[in-house]
């Protein structure tokens, strides 16, 4: 069974629901890290990262999901303020960035997309054997991301206003030159030169200036998944990580039994991304494998089919239905932030349940993986 492991990225607010620059004094006052989660900054000074620890374990996995939102708020309360997982802020901001060179010097050379961009993802990292094994995922987990990213939609609004997409980080991101999909590579030698050829242009400042939707980690030996908005719902974000794990899983497979990747250009990914990002789980979706019009629903499911046999090796399969089935019923996070808005009209009583919903614990059946 492979390792795998979350990073999210939340939102600070204050007692207003307005975005609050006080990430500088909760990482400050952060204590060190023996053994659980860890929290760390982010570009913007209204956002903090929590980590994971690598876990073997969904339910383990969750509880450390868990364990570091739950970090994060309690700093941030020292300091006025509360961590939410959403992934756009819903009400009016001016972000301020975090000191640090590196950030100064994207500043400088990116403007206002440096400057104003303050976007949540949650950035799924799953266990390689190697740098074969990892392109190899890579290559045949592209036409699946879309599919992810509509589960995990949970940024509707924007500047106080419904911005008509369930997924408006996905907009913002993509104003970064290097955000998207990628072609099949082939090889670790293609990949690399692929890395080399888009840094040799100058336009981007390094490889951690990749935001790709996926990528071989340069830090760990992992594949790490970029597609997804950080999820109202902590269940939510296991859901999201355990598919992530068995779609990996099901990669190597194919790769083995000689099984190449479906030939589907970036560009039609681009278009299922934005689709995806558009209406989450509340409309319809280019199919994952037929790559006709379908409706969310269905292309979910393909995405259960073709995982169901890894999901299952690795005790996932009924927690994933679970989870399925509550996105479905509530429409993810984008719904639950539509429906928190649509009871009085007010951007702040969406904020005010993003805390609740990020924090509530969750239910003992679903800590329990069958």
């Amino acid at each position: 069974m492979r390792t795998f492991g979350v990073e999210e990225e939340l939102l600070l607010v204050d007692a207003r629901g307005t975005a609050s620059p006080v990430a500088p004094l909760v990482l400050a006052d952060a204590p060190p890290v023996i053994d659980g989660p860890s929290v760390s900054a982010e570009i913007q000074q209204e956002m903090i990262e929590t980590q994971t620890r690598p876990q073997l374990l969904t339910s383990e996995l969750l509880l450390d999901i868990i364990a570091g939102r739950e970090l994060a708020d309690g700093l941030a309360q020292r300091h006025g303020a509360r961590a939410i997982a959403v992934a756009m802020s819903p009400m009016r901001l001016r972000p301020h960035v975090t000191e640090d060179p590196r950030y100064a010097t994207m500043i400088e050379r990116y403007g206002l997309t440096a400057r104003g961009t303050l976007v949540c993802g949650s950035h799924v990292h799953v266990g390689i054997e190697s740098r074969e094994e990892g392109v190899a995922v890579l290559d045949r987990i592209r036409t699946w991301l879309p599919t992810l990213l509509a589960l995990s939609a949970n940024s509707p609004f924007f500047g106080s206003a419904d911005t008509g997409h369930a997924s408006y980080r996905f907009v913002a991101w993509h104003q970064w030159q290097s955000a998207g999909p990628t072609d099949v590579f082939g090889s670790v030698e293609a990949y690399d030169r692929f890395e080399r050829f888009l840094v040799d242009t100058g336009v981007i400042l390094d490889t951690g200036m990749l935001y790709l939707d996926a990528r071989v980690s340069r830090k760990h030996p992992t594949v790490e998944i970029r597609v997804a908005d950080v999820c109202l719902d902590a269940r939510d974000a296991a859901v999201i990580a355990a598919i992530v794990r068995a779609l990996v899983d099901t990669a190597v497979t194919e790769w083995h039994a000689g099984v190449e990747p479906a030939a589907v250009p970036s560009a039609a990914l681009r278009l299922a991304e934005w689709q995806a990002a558009l209406t989450g789980v509340a409309g319809s979706l280019p199919h994952p494998v037929t790559w006709r019009e379908a409706s969310a629903v269905d292309a979910v499911q393909a995405l259960v089919n073709h995982t169901a046999a890894a999901l299952a090796a690795n005790g996932d399969l009924a927690f994933v239905q679970r989870g399925i089935a509550r996105i479905h019923a509530t429409g993810g996070g984008a719904g639950r932030q539509r429906a928190a808005f649509e009871r009085r009209g007010r951007i702040r009583d969406v904020v005010a349940h993003a805390v609740v919903a990020t924090h509530e614990q969750s239910e003992d059946d679903d800590l329990v993986v069958a």
